[in-house]
């Protein structure tokens, strides 16, 4: 089975050469990549995200399989979805690394195989293009998840965590995320501090109850706070802000913002 895109020539261009030259301009020369356990990276249109997701993961050593975990804004399939599918993409297919894949289908995992969840979804979408770009090699593990309590976020975490831990490869974690929705830059950008400040002193906790006792709409706080609980488990010491923006820089309008953050842990 295929998947076939379902955001291309909206949120990214889908001609592959319209895509390269597009993408070529939002991810920036690095000569020294780091090494990273996690990455957040935003999942609007290139036109509004695209030069954080580039300037984020331009930093990166992108290696040859990443985990996406991508929020669930469709309401199908199961909570927490892997997909199966190879996925369509302008720069070619990308295989589903099963042999990954499969250590997170245990018997008493709550990860699930569901490709329903993922059928109509962008979030995960519209990463796959940078990481294709840095990484011709490319296989992802694509999670979507639905909204969650903290203690599935951490036995999540724990299977992937423990995935890892038992593979000599080096697995990158990606969580899609874009933080306040549709409020005044002045609101969202005094929103989104707190539960940034949260993310980067690495309190997976914190993060999770910030958000929702602080009506944050940032979407994916699940994705997120699962990153983040994987690397700390992983042996995370540091995050860093790459960069903050919202949608009002492109389009203008400071009154109906979304959020933008990217931001390595490592």
């Amino acid at each position: 089975m295929k998947r076939s895109p379902v955001v291309a020539d909206r949120f990214y261009p889908g001609s592959r050469s319209v895509l390269q030259s597009t993408l070529d301009e939002l991810i920036p020369a690095v000569q020294k990549k780091q090494k990273a356990l996690g990455v957040v990276s935003p999942h609007a249109g290139d036109i509004y995200s695209g030069g954080v997701a580039g300037q984020t993961l331009g930093q990166v050593i992108i290696p040859e399989t990443v985990v996406i975990l991508g929020p669930n804004h469709t309401g199908r399939g199961k909570p927490v979805s892997l997909s199966t599918s190879t996925w369509e993409m302008a720069f070619g297919d990308v295989p589903v690394d099963m042999s990954f894949g499969n250590k997170l289908l245990l018997d008493e995992s709550p990860i699930e195989q569901d490709d329903a969840a993922h059928a109509f979804e962008h979030s995960l979408e519209v990463q796959v293009p940078f990481l294709q770009l840095m990484q011709e090699s490319l296989k992802i593990v694509p999670l979507c998840i639905s909204h969650i309590s903290y203690e599935m976020c951490q036995n999540v975490a724990t299977v992937i965590s423990r995935a890892i831990e038992k593979t000599d490869d080096q697995i990158l974690i990606l969580a899609s995320n874009d933080m306040s929705h549709f409020e005044t830059r002045e609101s969202a950008r005094m929103k989104d501090k707190m539960a940034l400040d949260k993310l980067l002193a690495l309190d997976p906790r914190g993060l999770y109850d910030t958000v929702l006792t602080k009506g944050i709409s940032m979407c994916g706080i699940m994705p997120v706070t699962v990153m983040l609980l994987c690397c700390m488990q992983l042996g995370a010491t540091q995050a860093k802000l790459v960069r903050y923006t919202d949608s009002g820089e492109m389009s203008g309008d400071t009154s109906q913002v979304v959020g933008y953050a990217g931001v390595i842990i490592s």
